[in-house]
């Protein structure tokens, strides 16, 4: 016979017992909430998909992070990391026939086959919300505005969050003033993205080594990120062609998040380039402003990504937010509901012959909506009301003898002990009385 540390649950994974499930419920709860109010709409995909789906979107190195397999049709398939290239495939079906701009959006579970660290499991439910069809910064200023409201639907805002915006349009643009020829602007975003996490000396090592930019220009890019902000860009790079446009539209974005109510929550930052590969506009990540989290979400515009999988060109953006991080982040800031059990009322039944109606009792009162619970194994009175405080019962209805013979039952209230009567025929509907 197998001992139960046989079945111990996977590396990276999760269960969720009633106390744990409260949390993610009150998440998805307030997603669903805020999506609705933005106008979007839910879908949801298969979690297995075909392997292609993601190495046509992210090349093969993906692989190695992802859980694939052969299925039994042979065919190479993977749980999903991520949820866009499952709507990418569900759109590529159907949006040539739909009203734009497309409003969706999903709480799918996803898979990743990482290394854990705090805040990253192998398993995460995420919150993804796209627009689709739509160009231009009040689509971009919408998405994130939605982000920002779910955030702020379960208690985080401006103190507590803030979210860190750029534009790879606008980066592109002064690298290449800078020097840095368009053959070499994807690896430059990669050693951009990590200016936060490494020494001067270190990006100027890598923008020269990996890069392979000539040490005056790896220079100049890392003296941009001395004087980052969006007034010295704008001084510095204003004029400039291929810059000025992608300046005045992220000065459109800035201010449609100001109109918003948002104006608070964002700063500009040309750090923030996305790891993927498929953005090509305005991009951004949700951080706590303590810093002591991994980003609780991030986004960005992928204008060409329906068409890698089939679909059409349209235009999209979109974000995920995790619900990992976005957990550890509300416990610590006290933020976390209170998901201890409580129903409204619990049946004590003195004798024997009171178990019918309390039944009865029970079914008319939950026909009504409340919640109750009676003992199904026969206990003793005094056992019955500790279940009832195990329960969490606000209300434990009594089922004595007499008062039952004059029709009534003893009401009381855990909280302050107080009793009263309440008559049979206000517990039971008309229904159950006739019965």
């Amino acid at each position: 016979m197998s001992n139960a540390k046989d079945f111990a649950r996977l590396p990276g994974f999760r269960d969720f017992p009633p106390e744990e499930m409260g949390l993610r419920s009150h998440l998805f709860d307030a997603w669903r909430r805020v999506a609705a109010r933005y106008g979007f709409r839910e879908y949801d995909a298969p979690p297995l998909e075909p392997l292609d789906l993601y190495v046509e979107k992210s090349g093969e190195e993906i692989v190695g992070q992802l859980y694939n397999f052969t299925d039994k049709g042979g065919r190479q398939v993977s749980l999903r990391p991520e949820m866009t290239p499952s709507l990418a495939r569900v759109l590529g079906d159907r949006s040539r026939s739909m009203p734009k701009p497309i409003r969706w959006f999903s709480i799918p579970q996803l898979f990743r086959y990482e290394r854990q660290q705090r805040g990253r499991l192998r398993e995460h439910f995420q919150w993804n919300v796209d627009l689709v069809g739509a160009a231009g910064p009040e689509a971009d200023a919408e998405v994130l505005a939605v982000a920002l409201d779910g955030l702020r639907e379960l208690g985080l805002d401006a103190r507590h969050i803030r979210a860190r915006v750029s534009d790879r349009r606008l980066l592109a643009g002064i690298l290449s003033a800078l020097g840095v020829p368009e053959s070499r602007l994807l690896a430059a975003y990669g050693v951009v993205d990590k200016v936060e996490r490494e020494p001067p000396e270190r990006i100027l090592q890598r923008l020269t080594d990996e890069v392979d930019l000539p040490r005056e220009v790896a220079e100049a890019v890392v003296g941009l990120f001395d004087a980052p902000e969006l007034d010295q860009v704008e001084a510095r790079f204003g004029e400039d062609p291929d810059v000025a446009p992608h300046l005045a539209s992220l000065r459109s974005f800035l201010k449609i998040l100001e109109d918003l109510g948002f104006g608070d929550y964002v700063d500009f930052d040309l750090t923030i380039v996305r790891g993927l590969a498929y953005y090509t506009g305005v991009v951004f990540e949700i951080f706590d402003r303590a810093g002591e989290f991994r980003a609780v979400a991030g986004g960005g515009r992928y204008d060409r990504l329906l068409e890698l999988v089939g679909g059409e060109s349209l235009p999209a953006v979109g974000f995920g937010m995790g619900d990992v991080v976005l957990s550890e982040l509300l416990r610590e800031r006290g933020l976390a509901p209170d998901t201890s059990h409580s129903v409204d009322h619990f049946i004590v039944i003195i004798g024997d012959e009171q178990a019918s109606l309390a039944r009865r009792i029970a079914a008319s009162l939950r026909g009504r909506g409340r919640s109750v619970v009676y003992g199904i194994r026969g206990q003793s009175v005094r056992k019955q009301f500790s279940a009832a405080s195990n329960e969490g019962a606000r209300e434990v209805v009594v089922l004595g003898p007499d008062e039952v013979n004059r029709g009534v039952a003893v009401v009381r209230s855990m909280d302050s002990g107080a009793e009263r009567e309440v008559e049979l025929t206000a517990l039971l509907d008309d229904a159950a009385v006739g019965a």
